[in-house]
C-alpha cells in the first residue's frame, strides 16, 4: 500500500522520538510490561479546526502494531479548549515513542487549517491565495499544503503543497518582480515574455514594481487588450504608491497595499474600459486585514497571504489518562468525554 503522506521511515527507529520518552519506554518494559494506558491529546484554544489526524493514522499503520484501540475526531472537525482530539489505548511500549511526534503533528497541521478557515472566512467567499512556501522551510510545504486544504484554502503554488492531496497539482502563481527586473524594469516586456513562454496560463501581471500601480496597471492592460487576466499588489507597507501621494493620511493608512488604492485602481481600470480584470492583493494580509478590505467593500478579487498562515500557534499535549481502565492522570487533566470523537481503524 501506498505511503501516502511520504512517512519517514527513520520515525520507526526513534529518530525524531525524544530521549526521554524512549527511556520511558524501556524502564516499563521491565517493570510494566503488560500494563495498558490511555493517552488522550488536547489543546487549549477554542475554534480549533484539527488536522493531522490522518497522517497519525498512517504512521500507526506503518507502525505494524495491530492491537491499539484508536478514537479521533476527523480532520477538519471544529474544537473547543481541552476537547480531547485523540486517545490511544494499549501497551505504554507499543506507542510511548510517537507523544511528542504526534504532539508536533497536531500542533503544525491545526495551526495552518486553524488559521486557513479564518482567513477563508473573512475573505467571504472570494479566492485566497496560499503564498505561505517563501515564509518557512520548505520541507514543511507537503504538510501545510494538506492542513491548508482541509482549512479551506485550495489555491496553492508548488508542486509539493500537493504532494499529501488526492488530486493533479493545479499550481497558481504569477510573475515575481524578478522577472521585471530582468527586462530592466520594463513591465511591458516582462508581461510580454511570460506570454510567449506560458500562453496557456491567466496572464496577470504584477504592478508595483515603481510604485505606480495604478499608471502600470493601465499600461500593461492597454498594451494586452482583454488578454489580462488580473493584476497584483504587492506594495510593501513602507511605501506610499506615487498615485496616493498628495494625500494626507493619519495613521499610515495609505502605506502599502490599501483600500483607496485599490478602489481607485479599480476605478480606473472600469474607466478605461478594463471591467474584466481581476485585482490581486498581497503583502502583509491577514485575518483582521482581509475583514477590514470586505468591511470597507474594497473590490479585491483574490488575495495572496504569506506569513499570516503559520502564526498563532496551537500547542496539543498528550497525557495518560486510564492505567488499567482507572483513572490515572495529572492534576487537571483528567480523561475527558468528546461526542466529537469515535473510533477508527488505522490498519
Amino acid at each position: 500500500m501506498k505511503n501516502k503522506f511520504n512517512i519517514d521511515m527513520r520515525m520507526f527507529e526513534d529518530y525524531y522520538s525524544a530521549d526521554y520518552f524512549k527511556k520511558t519506554r524501556e524502564i516499563l518494559n521491565k517493570f510494566k510490561p503488560n500494563q495498558l494506558v490511555t493517552m488522550q491529546w488536547f489543546q487549549r484554544s477554542n475554534q480549533t479546526v484539527v488536522c493531522g489526524i490522518e497522517v497519525i493514522k498512517e504512521i500507526l499503520r506503518l507502525s505494524g502494531v495491530k492491537d491499539l484501540q484508536v478514537e479521533a475526531v476527523e480532520d477538519g472537525e471544529m474544537v473547543d479548549a481541552l476537547e480531547p482530539v485523540l486517545k490511544i489505548t494499549g501497551k505504554y511500549n507499543d506507542f510511548a515513542h510517537f507523544e511528542g511526534l504526534f504532539d508536533g503533528i497536531l500542533s503544525r497541521a491545526s495551526t495552518i487549517a486553524t488559521n486557513a478557515r479564518k482567513i477563508i472566512t473573512a475573505a467571504n467567499g472570494k479566492t485566497v491565495l496560499n503564498m505561505n512556501d517563501r515564509m518557512d522551510y520548505y520541507t514543511n510545504q507537503q504538510i501545510d499544503g494538506y492542513a491548508s486544504n482541509v482549512g479551506g484554502i485550495k489555491n496553492l503554488v508548488t508542486q509539493a503543497s500537493f504532494e499529501f492531496l488526492d488530486e493533479e497539482p493545479k499550481l497558481n502563481g504569477t510573475m515575481p518582480h524578478a522577472l521585471i527586473a530582468s527586462f530592466d524594469g520594463d513591465l511591458i516586456k516582462a508581461t510580454q515574455a511570460y506570454k510567449e513562454v506560458f500562453p496557456q496560463n491567466n496572464l496577470v501581471a504584477l504592478v508595483d514594481y515603481n510604485n505606480d500601480c495604478i499608471n502600470d496597471s493601465i499600461k500593461v492592460c492597454d498594451a494586452f487588450k482583454d488578454q489580462v487576466y488580473a493584476v497584483r499588489l504587492d506594495t510593501s507597507q513602507g511605501l506610499v504608491d506615487k498615485s496616493l501621494q498628495n494625500l494626507e493620511e493619519k495613521d499610515n493608512e495609505l502605506h502599502g497595499v490599501n483600500s483607496t488604492l485599490v478602489k481607485l485602481l479599480r476605478k480606473e481600470l472600469d474607466a478605461k474600459g478594463h471591467e474584466k480584470v481581476k485585482i490581486i492583493v498581497s503583502s502583509g494580509f491577514n485575518e483582521e486585514k482581509i475583514k477590514e478590505f470586505e468591511k470597507e467593500n474594497t473590490p479585491v478579487d483574490i488575495y495572496g497571504v504569506g506569513d499570516a498562515i503559520t502564526k498563532n500557534k496551537i500547542g496539543f499535549t498528550g497525557d495518560i489518562v486510564l492505567i488499567d481502565g482507572k483513572k490515572q492522570s495529572k492534576f487537571g487533566r483528567e480523561n475527558a468525554f468528546s461526542n466529537k470523537i469515535k473510533s477508527i481503524k488505522y490498519n
